[in-house]
């Protein structure tokens, strides 16, 4: 079973919809009306969706923590800092681990692009 992913609202729309163009189940907050959600809410959200979140955001890198003290699973982060990685290169490397990546393999795992 490939990744899902979902992306935040800090994250350009066209990371979502480019992965889409290549195949991958891929939907934003937009697409999904969560813009304006907390931080809490979209990871719960994508946790719902069975999907890995996307986020320029490090916010959900200190949430990822607080979840795992109190032993609460999350569906897997996926951080990219937005000055080093293009929307292009995003879209790139995020069908790389869509395609190359078991779902489970997530689970509260955070991953670095």
């Amino acid at each position: 079973m490939a990744v899902r992913i979902y992306t935040d609202e800090s994250v350009p729309i066209a990371v979502a919809a480019g992965l889409r163009r290549r195949g991958v189940d891929s939907f934003s907050a937009l697409d999904s009306g969560n813009l304006g959600f907390t931080d809490e809410a979209q990871l719960e959200f994508a946790q719902r969706e069975g999907a890995v979140l996307f986020t320029h955001d490090t916010d959900f890198l200190r949430l990822a923590q607080e979840w795992a003290n109190k032993q609460r699973s999350y569906p897997g982060i996926i951080y990219a800092h937005p000055d080093r990685v293009s929307v292009g290169e995003c879209v790139r490397r995020l069908k790389e681990i869509a395609d190359m990546t078991d779902p489970d393999d997530f689970v509260n795992h955070i991953e670095f692009l």
